[in-house]
């Protein structure tokens, strides 16, 4: 049998990662591959914080048996059995920072031996912590289209020489803009002053005496 198993960060809409794992794989297997795939540090103390559909606490399953079993001994099924719904997963209980990792339920496919990542959102939960904000997570207000200026300083590889680019192209479009009105309003002068002239010579032929 094979379970999927969402993980998500508390609070942030811009991240998740999808698993199948098979029912018969540990904890502990399940940790090493969520600490290779989202670059987990290696050398720290880990939990799984076991809950049931409520929210309360269950089981805690870690290193060293804490009254549910070890992780390398547990299976998932055995969690599913005792009925814990989800699980916080410290990957650094150290500095308390955790994932949370929902059972949704299980898979068609019966061919998952291992750990498999299958969907994925969003950079490592790291990039979080250093200030990266998705653009789901941003308020109603900062929220919207790229603007042609930002097109343009993409365009000329964005930061300070991008925007310098930009206000270039933008100044060259104005300044050629200009040169191209200034040259109708020339070439449309000189056609009034044709049709004028071609009018004065037509009534005043000389034929004819004009009177002041």
């Amino acid at each position: 049998m094979v379970y999927v198993y969402r993980v998500t960060l508390t609070g942030i809409k811009g991240f998740f990662r999808v698993y199948h794992v098979n029912s018969e794989n540990t904890l502990y297997s399940f940790h090493k591959q969520m600490r290779v795939d989202m670059e987990f540090p290696q050398d720290q103390q880990i939990l799984f914080k076991g809950l049931d559909a409520n929210g309360d606490v269950v089981a805690r399953y870690g290193l060293i048996d804490l009254g549910a079993g070890t992780v390398d001994e547990v299976t998932l099924a055995q969690t599913v059995k005792a009925g814990v719904a989800s699980f916080v997963y410290f990957y650094d209980t150290t500095n308390k920072k955790s994932v949370n990792v929902t059972f949704e339920g299980e898979a068609q496919d019966e061919s998952i031996f291992t750990p498999t990542l299958l969907d994925i959102k969003g950079p490592n939960p790291i990039e979080f912590e250093n200030g990266y904000v998705a653009f789901e997570d941003l308020p109603d207000e900062q929220r919207h289209l790229p603007s042609e200026s930002d097109k343009a300083r993409a365009k000329n590889g964005g930061g300070l020489a991008g925007l310098l680019a930009a206000l270039d192209d933008d100044s060259d479009d104005a300044s050629s803009d200009g040169d191209d009105i200034e040259d109708n309003d020339i070439e449309d002068e000189e056609e009034d002053e044709d049709d004028v002239f071609e009018e004065a010579v037509e009534i005043y032929d000389g034929s004819e005496e004009l009177s002041l």
